[in-house]
């Protein structure tokens, strides 16, 4: 066991969270806080933890938000994937985003749904034609003899597509994450954190609570 480990700490000193200072609604909150990670020019400011359960076996990895507004949080993925056959199974996911230079973390609970095809085709063709090809190239999640496999398809890709347009696979596309809970975690000194979380009651009203640490 490395008994330096438990030498390693930090005192989060910056900044506070206090309940009149946050607004009723907890996407105009994200919102706030996203555009102040924008500004800090965080790296890989919109990568997130996406948890998922499956015959009571949890799963996480992190994956890129691409979009959010009042209606959820969107990220893109392979359908076929162990991520997608996990949210076919159980649409109940979490979503966490930490950001150490604001000593802040977000954390979302809701439920995945695919985003309209019109919009996966949309954000797709946004996608540099590299990332369109990886699309097509990786069955994601199944496993392959050797790297070879992928550089194989990629070729043949290539040379059907060539400079493109490239058609999005029916297996790929967008989820977004519809909200039940929203939780804001502002790092504090001696590890009394604040902790602000909004519940959407069953008419879908957002009651804010304040959790201890």
């Amino acid at each position: 066991m490395n008994n330096n480990l438990a030498k390693i700490r930090n005192e989060y000193t910056l900044q506070g969270l206090e309940e009149h200072e946050i607004a009723t609604n907890p996407i105009s909150q994200f919102d706030k806080w996203f555009n102040e990670v924008i500004t800090s020019e965080i790296t890989e400011s919109n990568a997130m933890v996406l948890s998922t359960a499956f015959n009571n076996r949890p799963s996480s990895r992190v994956v890129l938000l691409k979009g959010y507004d009042e209606n959820g949080f969107v990220f893109f993925t392979n359908y076929h994937s162990d991520k997608g056959q996990q949210i076919a199974a159980n649409s109940q996911v979490s979503l966490n985003f930490f950001w150490k230079e604001l000593e802040r973390q977000v954390r979302i609970e809701g439920i995945a749904v695919k985003v309209s095809e019109s919009e996966s085709d949309e954000y797709f063709q946004e996608r540099p034609i590299g990332s369109q090809f990886g699309a097509w190239a990786s069955n994601q999640s199944e496993t392959i003899a050797n790297r070879q496999v992928i550089e194989d398809k990629l070729l043949d890709l290539k040379l059907q597509y060539g400079e493109g347009p490239v058609p999005r696979p029916s297996h790929w596309g967008g989820y977004r994450v519809v909200p039940t809970l929203i939780e804001f975690w502002q790092g504090r000194a001696s590890r009394l954190h604040d902790r602000i979380v909004y519940l959407k009651d069953s008419d879908s009203h957002w009651n804010i609570k304040r959790l201890s640490p």
